[in-house]
């Protein structure tokens, strides 16, 4: 689908779950506006929520192993969901323990590559690591950008994969290099540059356009100049792996200042939300229809003006299917309320 045309907005229909983390077993139809989920914490809110995104991501949001995602006891885990999207209409996901093998299906048909799989139902998440966007170091910002702009571009997906290869060449060779102190050794570190260099200046690319920048630029790759120092370190310490996303806030003397520094813990956590929304803006920008749109505890820690103001952010973006998650019943704000009610206790989903 071509960026920007109009198109049906993603929604998954039907969802089933087998062993994956707390969830033995959920089979469910899903209202086309969404659900909203009541569950303390521990009972497999997240859990859920993240089974979703797993149809997205192929691996789990909050970063386990997919061997750690097993229900314990269990042989493996299943995931099947009828969906609509600008892809496909069914995905089926399985994953045995025993020999760590991943299997998806798209439309009944398995895909030999991961890769092609991934970004298969468009879905933006909020969680609230997501603080950590903010206040944490820079590899999440990095994460966030790749895991978005890998889901609505193949070129740069492929990018982010064959930068990554090569980037562990590299330091492999560095470290090598390190250790034996070989007459050679330049040109077995300098082999993996002009590949790092071509596929860094797409993820540059893609980053810059992203942020807005006006002028369309290539930072000059300094590997070369960085050689002999990365030797001794065995490091690669120039290139789009060591990107930042620099997020400021405008005090009342108008200066900018860095969120992640000078920010409160509110301001912070209603800045998350907001760079989840700009990710699913840009999925329905690029992908043609508005993403799924999951939403863990996400007014936690948020005074009632705070709270108002996102909601209405929420409904003026026009967000498709939005699945809420929240602790108690007093968490739900009066405008989310229309969405259906289920409640989760010890695994178990139950409409309510």
């Amino acid at each position: 689908m071509v960026e920007g045309e109009a198109g049906t907005a993603a929604r998954l229909d039907a969802f089933a779950i087998r062993d994956f983390r707390n969830l033995e077993r959920i089979e469910i139809e899903l209202p086309a506006a969404g659900m909203l989920i009541v569950g303390e914490n521990g009972q497999g809110k997240t859990n859920f929520l993240e089974a979703i995104y797993y149809l997205q991501l192929l691996r789990s949001v909050r970063g386990a192993r997919d061997q750690d995602l097993v229900r314990f006891g269990a042989a493996g885990f299943h995931l099947g969901a009828r969906v609509a999207s600008d892809r496909v209409s069914q995905i089926g996901i399985g994953f045995e323990r025993a020999g760590r093998r991943k299997r998806v299906r798209l439309d009944g048909v398995v895909s030999e590559r991961l890769g092609d799989a991934v970004g298969a139902l468009p879905v933006a998440m909020f969680s609230p690591a997501d603080v950590d966007l903010l206040a944490g170091g820079p590899a999440g910002r990095r994460r966030f950008l790749d895991i978005m702009l890998a889901v609505t571009s193949r070129g740069y997906l492929r990018a982010l994969q064959r930068y990554r290869a090569a980037l562990v060449r590299r330091n492999a060779a560095l470290r090598d290099a390190a250790r034996q102190h070989a007459s050679r050794a330049d040109a077995r570190v300098e082999v993996w540059e002009q590949p790092l260099a071509e596929h860094g200046a797409v993820l540059w690319a893609e980053r810059e356009a992203w942020v807005g920048s006006a002028n369309e630029r290539f930072a000059a790759h300094a590997l070369g100049q960085q050689r002999a120092t990365d030797i001794k370190l065995g490091l690669t310490r120039s290139g789009p792996h060591r990107d930042d996303l620099i997020i400021t806030i405008s005090g009342a003397d108008g200066i900018a200042r860095e969120l992640r520094v000078f920010g409160s813990a509110g301001q912070q956590r209603t800045a998350a939300i907001a760079l989840r929304l700009l990710e699913a803006e840009t999925l329905r920008d690029r992908r043609g229809g508005a993403p799924l749109f999951l939403l863990d505890d996400p007014f936690a820690e948020l005074d009632a003006p705070r709270t108002r103001r996102i909601v209405a952010l929420l409904a003026e973006r026009g967000l498709g299917q939005t699945v809420l998650a929240v602790p108690r019943e007093d968490d739900i704000p009066s405008d989310m309320a229309r969405l259906q009610r289920f409640r989760i206790t010890a695994g178990v989903l139950r409409r309510d």
